[in-house]
């Protein structure tokens, strides 16, 4: 007879949920980038059952014209821990500084390490277009982390084992929904977010000292006003959802099967497909 492995020895429930652990990760550049692009579908996968992450690369250390360095980065963490308990996911520490998001090694073993923790299904992060390099740079750098997540040989600080796991990367929408070149861009899905828009503004409420920083440095008027605009914006594009996030979902080569759309699968009615986009990716450039 064949030994038993300590997996089998389990109770039939335990083994259960270790085999069907669901895990998601929102991986953006500055404490609230999640709240602005990312934390309504966050939100809907927390309802659906999934174990969420919430990272953000930066301290956001830059984001303000009255305190000093030290002085904003213990404010905008602790704002950011505020964020992550109100959208039910679990908080990692920063380990970079503001345009210092840089794509290079010890940045991506550290950002390495944390993907093999998790061990995520889904990856939400920033457009590989967008207006700064603190986003498109933390963008290619989840691509890698995740894309290495399986590979021995390449050691994560601190190290921890790889990762036997599909996953599959969405993009989200970039800032203004245009990228750097002022050109539009269209998702490739949306996720209605309408039930769940109030709890993402108030987590983007939480991050208070960025309102007149943003109002003072970037021309925004209202800071939650700007963050309702887009996603009322995303929604018209959808031509269903009043509120939405738009994704566009990574190239599934070294990361998942070609068909895999986990999205789809756990959100059911709240996720639509946008068709012309579909369509449109053997024609060339969207």
């Amino acid at each position: 007879m064949a030994k038993r492995s300590q997996k089998d020895s389990l109770p039939r429930q335990l083994q259960s949920a270790i085999g069907n652990r669901q895990s998601a990760i929102a991986i953006a550049a500055h404490p609230d980038d999640i709240e602005f692009y990312m934390a309504g579908t966050l939100l809907l996968l927390r309802q659906a059952g999934w174990e969420t992450h919430y990272l953000n690369l930066s301290s956001g250390n830059c984001g303000s014209a009255r305190l000093d360095a030290a002085s904003t980065r213990r404010l905008r963490q602790a704002e950011a821990r505020r964020a992550a308990g109100l959208l039910g996911a679990q908080w990692h520490a920063s380990f970079c500084d503001d345009l210092e998001i840089l794509y290079d090694l010890p940045t991506l073993r550290r950002l390495a390490a944390t993907v093999r923790e998790v061990k995520p299904r889904i990856v939400l992060t920033h457009s590989p277009q967008d207006y700064m390099e603190d986003h498109t740079n933390t963008c290619r750098l989840a691509v890698t982390a995740a894309f290495s997540r399986g590979m021995p040989n390449f050691r994560t600080a601190p190290a921890r084992p790889p990762a036997d796991c599909d996953v599959t990367l969405y993009h989200a929408m970039p800032h203004g929904l245009r990228d750097g070149l002022r050109r539009r861009v269209t998702a490739g899905a949306f996720v209605n977010t309408t039930g769940v828009h109030a709890i993402k503004r108030a987590a983007l409420a939480a991050h208070a000292s960025q309102k007149a920083w943003l109002d003072a440095s970037q021309g925004m008027d209202s800071y939650l006003a700007a963050m309702c605009a887009m996603s009322l914006e995303v929604g018209k594009m959808s031509g269903r959802f009043r509120h939405a996030e738009g994704w566009r979902r990574h190239l599934h080569l070294g990361f998942s099967a070609a068909a895999a759309d986990p999205l789809a699968v756990a959100l059911g009615r709240n996720y639509r497909v946008n068709r012309a986009y579909e369509r449109s990716l053997g024609q060339g450039e969207v």
